[in-house]
């Protein structure tokens, strides 16, 4: 699980979604908002990770991201219903378009605690409602009184920032030497093959 998955690169994450989900592992990637993915990945790659998920889950998103799960939840024909009313007659018609599923706008008005979303599924095991829209409704009460019982961490132990610096300084000195050690042993190779 990638949490604020754009702020972490990770080159090649659409093989390790396919390679995983192959062997029934389950990736998940939370995003703010598909515009962060597509400025820290390029478009390009962005479009690759987007198109290689099977479930998606939103809770209220605008502007391109909202459009581009709209698309992507498709279209269904809607029944649509007009009255024409004036001083003589009032006519009623009735037709089917082909609208959205869940137009843009939808997505960019979800209230808090709202989502719509598209599952996948396999040829095992078929689902016939794969888009959802729907609402997590939280007992407060419930959780409020959960948080009221929650213990302190307990301390493993008090560290001094002395500590910490000291510490610090003494990996950083290993390091030197390691990488000294390193580049005299690569030297000493070099003058063997000459």
């Amino acid at each position: 699980m990638f949490d604020e998955f754009p702020t972490i690169f990770f080159n090649h994450i659409d093989s390790l979604i396919a390679t995983a989900r192959s062997n029934k592992v389950a990736t998940t990637l939370a995003m703010q908002d598909f515009s962060q993915l597509k400025k820290d990945y390029g478009k390009e790659q962005a479009d690759v990770i987007v198109n290689i998920t099977g479930n998606i889950i939103s809770g209220q998103v605008m502007g391109e991201t909202s459009k581009l799960l709209s698309e992507r939840f498709g279209k269904i024909m809607q029944d649509r219903e007009s009255v024409s009313i004036n001083r003589n007659d009032t006519s009623i018609s009735r037709s089917t378009q082909l609208d959205f599923a869940v137009p843009a706008s939808k997505i960019a008005s979800l209230s808090s605690g709202e989502f719509v979303g598209m599952v996948a599924d396999d040829p095992h095991e078929k689902i016939k409602l794969k888009m959802f829209n729907a609402e997590i409704i939280n007992d407060a009460d419930k959780l409020n009184d959960e948080v009221s019982r929650y213990k302190d961490i307990p301390a493993v132990s008090n560290v001094t920032q002395q500590q910490v610096m000291d510490n610090y300084y003494q990996v950083k000195m290993e390091i030197k030497k390691l990488i000294g050690e390193e580049v005299e042993r690569l030297k000493a190779e070099k003058e063997m093959q000459d």
